[in-house]
């Protein structure tokens, strides 16, 4: 992660049990891009503030995108004007980018609770390199990263995340405002903060200054006094558990009583591993990050294990200068 005016440290995991760590980002990655501007072109000078972390501004050469999965003769095929087709290498609009992660279409019921995560890996399974993903990231990755926050209609987090990291309330993109309007939301995505012991600093902007007001999962048990701590900063505090942690399937269904029904985490492993074991992860975006790091390096998810492995179909690939960009659903 590229942190602006201070040393770069961890991304907390974040956890729904009651049980507090310290571990690093593993794999979610704070990045500075925004999404905003052509996706394989040239960062404009503040477009890569990040919304909740503050960051330098993120430059690097930047390769051809291109679909390796799936590929028709049609998506591998020049356009009428000559544009080569998405399988192969060249510039990708922020549309096309927003097109390929789009949140799959509301059913004959309506709107349901579809919830993706964000990580990035090695090809040896590290989900860090010296306790930070950063160093296994790319310029594309942080694209991806932004864009797929600015598709969310929340950001899910692990309470140890925003202490350590210093989160801020999401901001309004300019390129997505017509989008999110067309689709029924807010400006911005609101930062979802799931705490079973709400030990949160309430003075910072996350939830003194929110475009949309923060919300606080948690249990409960909680302790009252810091439940009111956190409302009187303007948090929205949700009940999502009977005891003082968070139940996975009740923190989605609370969210989506909300309207919040495009939902986004950004792990870290702990958080993941509760929800993959709670059955209610629909969607992984994975980058596969073209190196090797050895090492002790945890994976993307920690955590209980599930009884039998869960399945998940792969729905596409794109790839950049040897980074792999996949999505896999819930089979």
């Amino acid at each position: 992660m590229y942190v602006l005016n201070r040393t770069e440290s961890n991304r907390g995991g974040g956890t729904i049990s009651a049980t507090r760590r310290s571990a690093g980002t593993c794999g979610s990655r704070a990045h500075s891009d925004s999404g905003a501007g052509s996706v394989t072109g040239p960062v404009p000078e503040g477009a890569g503030e990040e919304d909740t972390v503050h960051h330098a501004t993120a430059r690097g050469t930047l390769h051809g995108m291109r679909r390796l999965f799936p590929v028709t003769d049609e998506t591998a095929a020049p356009a009428p004007d000559g544009t080569p087709g998405e399988g192969t290498g060249r510039e990708w609009t922020l549309a096309e980018l927003a097109a390929a992660y789009a949140y799959p279409e509301p059913g004959a019921a309506g709107p349901v609770p579809y919830l993706r995560a964000n990580m990035v890996s090695t090809l040896d399974g590290a989900a860090q390199h010296d306790g930070r993903s950063q160093p296994i990231s790319s310029a594309a990755d942080m694209r991806i990263f932004g864009t797929l926050r600015a598709l969310a209609d929340v950001v899910v987090v692990g309470a140890e995340t925003v202490r350590q990291e210093g989160y801020r309330p999401a901001r309004a993109r300019a390129e997505f405002a017509a989008s999110r309007e067309a689709a029924g939301q807010a400006p911005a995505p609101a930062i979802a903060v799931v705490t079973a012991g709400l030990d949160l600093d309430f003075s910072l902007p996350l939830f003194t200054s929110p475009l949309v007001p923060t919300l606080i999962l948690t249990g409960a048990a909680a302790a009252p006094d810091r439940v009111a701590a956190a409302e009187q900063a303007g948090a929205r505090v949700v009940t999502a558990g009977d005891g003082i942690g968070v139940d996975p399937a009740r923190a989605v269904a609370a969210l989506a009583g909300l309207g919040h029904t495009r939902l986004l985490t950004e792990g870290g492993p702990r958080l993941l591993g509760q929800m993959v074991a709670a059955g209610v992860l629909d969607e992984l975006c994975l980058t596969v990050s073209p190196m090797l790091t050895a090492g002790d390096a945890q994976r993307i998810a920690g955590g209980p294990a599930v009884t039998v492995p869960h399945r998940f179909a792969l729905l596409s690939m794109l790839e950049e200068d040897g980074f792999l960009f996949t999505r896999y659903r819930r089979s």
